[in-house]
């Protein structure tokens, strides 16, 4: 079928409305008609990675939408369904029986190679010199930066009609990432002070899930002040580590949260803001690590042998969308996750509009609509 997507020509290029003929489903594929999309910081970093081999190609990977067909061995989701897409796992290597689908074996196939399992693509379009030229995709199972897209059974979580899909989409990444390091990974308790570095959805998320558990003192960092207002909104306490004359971050940390705070996490993927995170633990304290882009963190080697801190990473808060994603929507039903007022919506056609205000912090949660 012909639908129209938005795709990235050039490594770090810029997205371009196109036409492509997608595949019809397979048996065990699902065509969703896509309502919604959250612009995550994922869809801004992947394609800069890409070699030019790999190009043209379709992001966008927090999709929601209609089930529109489905294949002969797909069950548990009929036509017409409403679903939030999320990531892919295989569900059978050791990782993913273990329940640890995040760490799936197969993770790099299925979700950033830009094609099916078995190397084929499902999209294609005609070139400027008539030739039919490969679209890559199959990004995250989705690639939802489209009209249509082709998922799974694996990465659709079918969801109640009644509910908003363009409140729904930050939930098949950025929130479940945020709230689930916090509910998953953390655990924390009421008098164990958190700081979250990086107010954007994947922190304010996990800021909202502490919130939400009773987490008493909660700090948050960031230099954009429209981020921080949102912040203080959930009771948190906002800091800003460009403030002139200001002590360095990790001391008002310390000083915030009564000698530093038991749990750090850090979404910027600034090498010197981990390091400040680290420095803001209190002893044997616990630091997550969840940002994507640079290659390499320095870590306090003396401060960490001597504190018995622990600094670790996390794969979408160690969750399991199938189970993570509805247990997080029930939370938000019963007021315990509140994040419906992080989210901005955009229409499709503005997703330049949604990318500078990504970046620019005037946003928190850019959602891409398609009209009808």
């Amino acid at each position: 079928m012909r639908t129209t997507v938005f795709v990235v020509e050039e490594p770090g290029g810029d997205f371009v409305q196109t036409e492509v003929e997608l595949d019809d489903p397979r048996e065990d594929e699902v065509l969703v008609r896509v309502v919604a999309t959250g612009l995550c910081h994922t869809d801004l970093t992947v394609p800069t990675m890409l070699p030019p081999e790999m190009l043209p190609t379709v992001v966008g990977h927090e999709g929601t939408g209609v089930v529109e067909r489905v294949g002969a061995a797909v069950s548990g989701i009929e036509v017409g369904d409403h679903v939030v897409m999320s990531f892919r796992s295989c569900r059978s290597c050791g990782p993913c029986t273990a329940g640890d689908v995040g760490y799936c074996e197969q993770s790099l196939l299925l979700n950033y190679m830009g094609m099916r399992a078995d190397g084929s693509t499902t999209m294609s379009r005609t070139g400027a010199d008539g030739q039919q030229q490969t679209v890559f995709g199959s990004f995250f199972g989705q690639s939802s930066f489209a009209r249509h897209a082709i998922a799974y059974a694996d990465n659709c979580v079918v969801v109640d009609k009644s509910l908003d899909l363009t409140r729904l989409a930050p939930f098949a990444c950025g929130y479940q990432t945020g709230a689930g390091t916090v509910l998953n990974v953390l655990d924390p308790a009421p008098d164990e002070p958190l700081v979250v570095f990086g107010a954007g959805a994947v922190g304010l998320a996990a800021v909202a899930a502490a919130r939400g558990r009773g987490v008493e003192t909660v700090v948050v960092v960031d230099p954009a002040a429209p981020r921080r207002a949102v912040a203080e909104g959930y009771g948190a306490t906002a800091l800003d580590p460009t403030e002139p004359g200001a002590a360095p971050v990790e001391e008002r940390v310390r000083e915030a949260t009564g000698g530093g705070a038991a749990y750090a996490i850090d979404t910027t993927a600034l090498p010197a803001v981990v390091l400040q995170a680290q420095h803001a633990l209190r002893s044997r304290g616990l630091l997550v690590a969840l940002g994507l882009g640079a290659a390499e963190y320095t870590i306090d080697a003396i401060d960490l042998l001597q504190s018995g801190k622990v600094v670790r990473s996390s794969i979408e808060g160690e969750a399991d969308p199938l189970v993570t994603i509805p247990e997080l929507i029930a939370l938000r039903e019963a007021g315990k996750l509140d994040v419906d007022h992080l989210v901005a919506t955009y229409p499709f056609e503005k997703i330049a509009d949604a990318v500078a205000d990504s970046k620019a912090g005037a946003v928190v949660k850019p959602v891409l609509v398609w009209g009808e």
